[in-house]
C-alpha cells in the first residue's frame, strides 16, 4: 500500500515538474522573433469566433434557469430586487469563467491533445526537431496565445448573455420593469468583480493549453493511445480548472 502510494506521488511531482517545464519554455519562446501572426489569427479565430453560439447558448440558458432557481426562494421572502444583482455576480465572479473554460477544454483543448498526438505518433514532432525547429515554438506558443486572448474574450460574451437570460426572465416572467432590472444589476457590479473573472479566464486559458498539448507530446501506442491522450487532456482540464477556480476565489474575497 505504502509502495503504491509512493508510486503515485513520484509520478504525480514528475507529471507536475513536466507541466511547468512545458510552461516556463512556452513563455521564454513569446518573445522570441519571427512572429506567426497569420497563424496566431487562425487560431484565434478557431478558439473564439468558433465557439461563440455554443458559449452563447448554455450562458443564456443558464442566466435563465438561475434567474428561475433565485426567484422560486427570493419570492417566498418578497426579496426579487436581489436576484438581478444575484444572477450577474454569480455570472461575473464564478459561473461564467468555469463554464466558459469547460467548454474550451472540451473542445479546442481535446482538439489540441488530439492533433499533437497524433503528430507524434506519426513521428512529425521528430521531423521537426530533425530541420531544427522547435515543436514548443512552433506548436505550442501559437496555441498558448490564442487562448490567452480568445477565452477571455468569449468569457465577457458569456457574462453578457447570461445576464440577459436572467434579464428576459426578471422582466417577462417577474413582472420587473426593463431599466430597473438594469440598474439593480449594475448597481451590485463592481470592477472587482469583472477583474477577477477575466482574471480566472487567463488562468484556465493557460492550464488548458499547457495540459493539452503535454498530453499531445506525450501521446504513444498508435490511436488508441492518442484517445488515451485526449480524454487525460479533457479530465485533468476539468480538474485543474475547478481547484484553481476554489483558489483564486478564497484569494480573491477572502483575504
Amino acid at each position: 500500500m505504502s509502495e503504491r502510494l509512493g508510486t503515485r506521488t513520484i509520478h504525480s511531482l514528475e507529471y507536475l515538474g513536466g507541466i511547468a517545464i512545458l510552461l516556463s519554455r512556452t513563455v521564454a519562446w513569446i518573445p522570441v522573433p519571427p512572429f506567426r501572426l497569420r497563424q496566431l489569427l487562425d487560431h484565434v479565430v478557431r478558439v473564439g469566433w468558433q465557439s461563440v453560439s455554443i458559449v452563447f447558448l448554455i450562458s443564456l440558458f443558464t442566466g435563465m434557469v438561475l434567474a428561475f432557481q433565485s426567484a422560486y426562494q427570493m419570492q417566498k421572502f418578497a426579496a426579487e430586487m436581489f436576484i438581478p444583482g444575484l444572477v450577474a455576480l454569480s455570472l461575473v465572479r464564478e459561473i461564467g469563467p468555469v463554464l466558459t473554460a469547460l467548454i474550451v477544454a472540451g473542445r479546442i483543448g481535446a482538439s489540441i491533445a488530439a492533433e499533437l498526438g497524433t503528430m507524434k505518433v506519426t513521428e512529425q514532432i521528430d521531423a521537426l526537431e530533425t530541420l531544427a525547429t522547435d515543436p514548443v515554438r512552433y506548436l505550442v506558443v501559437p496555441r498558448f496565445l490564442a487562448l490567452l486572448i480568445a477565452l477571455p474574450i468569449l468569457t465577457l460574451y458569456a457574462d453578457a448573455f447570461g445576464i440577459f437570460g436572467g434579464w428576459l426572465i426578471g422582466v417577462f416572467k417577474l413582472d420587473m420593469g426593463p431599466q430597473r432590472y438594469w440598474e439593480l444589476t449594475k448597481s451590485i457590479l463592481f470592477f472587482k468583480d469583472v477583474f477577477s473573472g477575466l482574471l480566472k479566464s487567463v488562468i484556465f486559458a493557460g492550464i488548458i493549453c499547457i495540459v493539452s498539448c503535454f498530453e499531445g507530446f506525450h501521446a504513444d501506442g498508435g490511436a488508441e493511445g492518442v484517445g488515451r491522450a485526449t480524454t487525460r487532456a479533457v479530465v485533468l482540464s476539468f480538474i485543474l480548472i475547478i481547484t484553481s477556480d476554489c483558489l483564486f476565489t478564497a484569494i480573491f474575497y477572502f483575504t
